[in-house]
């Protein structure tokens, strides 16, 4: 089976690369932005008949994408994950290949959810920012286009390549710092929401599932479990052996309360805890000590508030695939990778 994976250098294209790689009846060809792919294109500004003359030429049996981004303004947010896909889906229909299409979306396509629910793939989608918009966008135009489609909803991933810059990632940093400064305790806001974690090699299992069954439609991946972040915090505690006092400062955001520019511990600068949340960019609300107040605890940054639970018997019916890595081993290869960090 010859599979042309698009995004193979990113967060999750990665694991996936490597699971298709692991797999000898395989033939992977990477497309991407990268001088290390082996076909270099970018979907955002490449045209659909460009990309149709690439898949004639290769004749893939899958086409998985894994291309798109988290960050960015409504612009660029639909550029890459949504008109990429457009360009993708286009290309599909004018190529003769006949290629299967496993299109990669996301939770935060359905927006906030009832809290002690989980969320099954009949849920109307309400998403609760730009960048779950663009993404429903893309699995609207793939379930539209006629083509041979799958669309794996991906709850929140974590595990090993966790950016630094996100939830967990900024957790494992602050405790890394405070155990350097040898600081007895970490103050951190933002620890309420709960979320589906998934490790992102889970994901990259169900990938290659969906490569190879005949499912199509809306399929979500996720652990079928809501964790609190507070949660995950002392499960990082315990991994990474930090033996500290994790003092939970959670304030409601206002258009008072000021940002926390960076992760920082308690200890060595008192008016300031490190937020799990994506700090606010309002040019009004540059400084952490305005107004003398202390800054916000601000909301996990993918607008789903404060629950998301995955209902994942879809998963299990259709693609034969269920969640193996718990969420412990997820939280210690993001703290290995955090304590290296020097």
């Amino acid at each position: 089976m010859r599979v042309l994976l698009i995004g193979a250098n990113g967060y999750l294209g990665r694991f996936v690369a490597d699971r298709l790689l692991a797999d000898p009846a395989v033939q992977l060809t990477a497309l991407g932005r990268g001088d290390d792919a082996d076909v270099r294109f970018d979907l955002a500004t490449g045209s659909p008949g460009a990309l149709t003359r690439f898949l004639d030429a290769v004749h893939p049996g899958v086409v998985v994408n894994c291309a798109g981004t988290t960050r960015g303004g409504a612009r660029e947010l639909t550029r890459h994950n949504t008109v990429a896909v457009a360009t993708v889906c286009e290309a599909l229909r004018r190529s003769g290949c006949g290629a299967r299409l496993v299109q990669i979306g996301c939770g935060s396509e359905y927006g906030p959810s009832q809290p002690g629910s989980s969320t099954a793939e009949d849920a109307v989608p309400r998403p609760g920012g730009p960048y779950g918009v663009s993404k429903l966008a893309a699995t609207e135009l793939v379930l539209g286009s006629a083509l041979d489609a799958v669309v794996l909803r991906v709850f929140s991933p974590v595990g090993p390549g966790t950016p630094a810059g996100s939830p967990l990632g900024r957790l494992a940093e602050a405790m890394r710092r405070a155990m350097q400064s040898g600081d007895a305790e970490l103050r951190l806001g933002g620890l309420g929401a709960q979320r589906d974690f998934i490790d992102v090699r889970d994901v990259a299992r169900a990938v290659h599932a969906a490569s190879l069954s005949a499912a199509q439609g809306v399929i979500n991946i996720g652990s079928g479990r809501a964790v609190r972040l507070r949660d995950a915090a002392g499960i990082l505690a315990r991994v990474a052996g930090y033996g500290g006092a994790l003092n939970e400062l959670d304030n409601p955001p206002g258009p008072h309360h000021a940002p926390v520019p960076h992760m920082a511990h308690a200890t060595s600068t008192p008016h300031l805890r490190p937020t799990i949340g994506h700090p606010r960019t309002d040019p009004d609300h540059h400084h952490p000590h305005a107004a003398g107040t202390n800054p916000a605890a601000f909301p996990y940054p993918d607008g789903c508030g404060t629950w998301q639970q995955a209902d994942v018997r879809t998963a299990r019916d259709r693609l034969g695939w269920r969640p193996r890595i718990n969420l412990e081993e997820s939280l210690a290869d993001i703290w290995m990778e955090a304590a290296c960090r020097i």
